[in-house]
Order: structure tokens, then sequence, then C-alpha cells
């Protein structure tokens, strides 16, 4: 019995990874295909596993299996060299949102929420399962000025802590 209730809380903890966040809404009218390509990191909350990378990007790629392959690169100026992670993204129910879970460790997945995307797929911002984590990803490396300010002033509204928030360079 006891091992069981161990069981049945870790299961509860992994599939809580791959929630939403309180009151944040995945884009509906998600297009995957549009979406796979190269993405740039312009802004992210700051987190030890991307701590110090500059020139951050994330390519998404289809696999045979429907899935959704990841690459996110980064470089580590103090080190001098490239950090890479590969992933593996499934939707977490319809295709047409945006809300996918993503693994870059085996069997265990974390939420990967897309709140806002421009209509031309040119910015998204992105999420996970809690308000820790934070993005503004383009397909371009810089934006304007503008486009970083209503970005801050979206995630604010949202109840994302900006404080560690850092731009990105590319």
């Amino acid at each position: 019995m006891k091992s069981f209730a161990l069981l049945t809380t870790l299961l509860l903890l992994l599939s809580g990874c791959t929630g939403l966040p309180k009151g944040i809404e995945p884009v509906t009218g998600f297009d995957q295909k549009r979406y796979l390509g190269t993405w740039y990191e312009i802004a992210r909350l700051d987190h030890s596993f991307e701590r110090g990378l500059s020139q951050v990007t994330a390519d998404y790629t289809l696999n045979d299996d429907g899935s959704i392959k990841v690459i996110n690169r980064g470089y580590n100026e103090e080190k001098g060299d490239w950090k890479e992670a590969e992933g593996r993204a499934v939707f977490v129910g319809d295709s047409d949102v945006g809300h996918l879970k993503v693994s870059f460790f085996g069997p265990f997945y974390a939420s990967y929420v897309v709140f806002e995307l421009d209509d031309d797929y040119s910015s998204a911002y992105i999420t996970s399962y809690n308000r820790n984590y934070l993005w503004l990803m383009s397909r371009t490396p810089e934006v304007s000025d503008e486009e970083l300010a209503a970005f801050k002033i979206r995630a604010e509204a949202e109840g994302f802590e900006l404080g560690e928030l850092i731009v990105v360079k590319q």
C-alpha cells in the first residue's frame, strides 16, 4: 500500500509538470508546420540550464512519428564553447492548441505553453507549467524596443516576476 501511494504521488508530480499555469491559456488555431524551423531566444527568465548562454536558438523539425524534434543551442562565452540539448515534443491535447510537452531527459516531460503567437509566426511567448519559466522567441535575432516592451507588459499582466529577465545577446 505504501509503495502504491508513493507511485501515485510520483505520477501526480510528473503529470503536474505538463499542466497549464493557472490563468494562462495556450493559443488556439496553432499550425505546427508554420511553427517548425529556427527561433531565436530574445529574452528569458534566468534559470540554471541556460545560465550564461548567449546566441540561443531553438530548432524544431518534424519526426517521422509525428513528434517534434527540438534542438536548443547556445554559446557559453565564459567557457568558449557551444551547449546543445536535443529533445522531443508532443501535443498534450489537440494539435491546433499551443500546449505541448517536451522531454530532454527520457520519460520526463515538462509543459511547453505558447500563450502568444503573431499571426505571421514571427514571435512567440512561451512558458511552462508554472511562472518560473518564460521566453520571448522570434524568427529574427533582434526585435524592436516596442516589441520587447509589449512582451514585458503582457508578461507582467499574466503574473510573471520579471526581476530575473535576461535580454539574450545574439
